[in-house]
């Protein structure tokens, strides 16, 4: 029996002893808690959906009964949905600092964390990584390009943290306003939640040496992180990643799949978790299996600009929006990053622009981004969230 083996089993048992709602999942499925010797047994439990989870939080709030109550619980997030994730007691919960220390990052470092620090717990999952090995950290978060270029001249920032597209940016504003190129230390970052390929990891490195992927979810943390260039994930320590097949929920060795998460935390038992992101197995380099990265998304949600969005959520934003008669949401890609536009087709005798400026106003409030509003005589199709991302770019 392997040691992974030995743990699932451990924690199953201890979770089902201190949490109703994890041992009533175990009953329902037939499969009594001390039956779980190795990974294998559970894959008799259904995968649990984003959707369930949801539903459950729904329930009983504020985290469905899935936290023993003796956890401490240092912070609370919210991801679309709303699905609320709480942040555990100890260093680096989300176990990213082996993703981190993969692209060279440690003590000495000064990081740029570019990751939402609102709500969203992208932010404070690289940043407590970075403090656990022992990095300054600048909490940049997604605020001013100009303010956060200014601050890597000042500060002389090593390293980076966020969106591949950002990191872009902000190299592309920093020559632009004109800084010594004597000032940009900048050699290394790890960035995650978009695709990076192989065009954009090229224009990166000619400023920034090391540039490495990971893969994590904001319910699960690190799943996954590049060693070498485009050789596959490494699946880290401390989490059992499956690839599974979608008509029957069990593990796959070859082809696609929903990837599906089991956290080694008796405390939060997250148990064949499915993310809804598809992946594959491939073998890399030294011959161990890592993640293919994301390969596309199990339903209709997209991510945009490292958010997920879903149809459900752009319905309840815009239905009840006077002057409104149709609408849809529009993800495109340019010049290495995403732009969401909302195409609106005004009632009869309403203001083009007035409708406008309404639509920009509940977008920014109700979905969290700013967005391009076009008012247009008709839609193209009836689908209210349509992706046209060419990611062969």
């Amino acid at each position: 029996m392997s040691a992974l083996d030995e743990r699932v089993g451990e924690v199953v048992r201890r979770a089902a002893a201190r949490i109703p709602a994890f041992a009533a999942r175990l009953h329902a499925a037939g499969v009594p808690a001390e039956r779980v010797r190795r990974v294998s047994d559970l894959d008799e439990l259904a995968v649990l959906t984003k959707d369930d989870l949801i539903a459950l939080q729904r329930s009983e709030p504020p985290l469905g009964g899935m936290l023993d109550p003796d956890t401490e619980v240092c912070r609370l997030f919210s991801s679309p949905g709303p699905l609320y994730e709480p942040q555990l007691a100890g260093a680096d919960p989300w176990r990213w600092q082996e993703a981190l220390q993969a692209a060279g990052f440690g003590r000495g470092d000064v990081v740029l964390n570019c990751f939402g620090y609102h709500l969203s717990p992208a932010g404070a999952m690289f940043d407590e990584a970075a403090r656990a090995l022992g990095c300054t950290v600048v909490p940049g978060g997604t605020g001013s390009l100009d303010l956060q270029v200014q601050a890597i001249a000042d500060l002389g920032v090593t390293a980076f943290t966020g969106l591949p597209s950002y990191l872009k940016s902000l190299i592309e504003r920093y020559h632009e306003a004109g800084h010594d190129a004597r000032g940009w230390r900048l050699s290394k970052a790890l960035v995650t939640a978009e695709p990076l390929p192989d065009s954009l990891r090229a224009l990166l490195t000619e400023h920034v040496p090391v540039v490495r992927a990971a893969y994590g979810t904001a319910e699960t943390g690190l799943l996954g992180y590049e060693i070498e260039p485009g050789a596959g994930l490494r699946v880290p320590d401390g989490v059992v990643v499956d690839v599974c097949d979608l008509d029957t929920d069990l593990p796959i060795d070859s082809g696609e799949g929903q990837v599906v998460i089991t956290l080694l935390r008796p405390e939060y038992p997250l148990v064949r978790f499915g993310t809804g992101d598809l992946s594959a197995w491939i073998t890399g380099p030294d011959g161990s299996a890592r993640l293919a990265g994301v390969l596309g998304r199990v339903g209709a949600a997209v991510k945009v600009r490292g958010m997920f969005l879903h149809p459900r959520q752009v319905d309840s934003a815009m239905r009840d929006l006077a002057g409104v008669a149709g609408y849809r949401f529009v993800v495109e890609r340019a010049a290495h990053r995403d732009e969401l536009r909302c195409e609106i087709v005004p009632s009869a005798g309403v203001a083009g622009e007035q409708v406008a400026e309404a639509a920009r106003e509940r977008i920014k409030s109700a979905l969290r981004f700013n967005t391009r509003v076009d008012i247009v005589d008709d839609l193209n199709g009836t689908d209210t969230l349509v992706d046209q991302r060419d990611w062969a770019e």
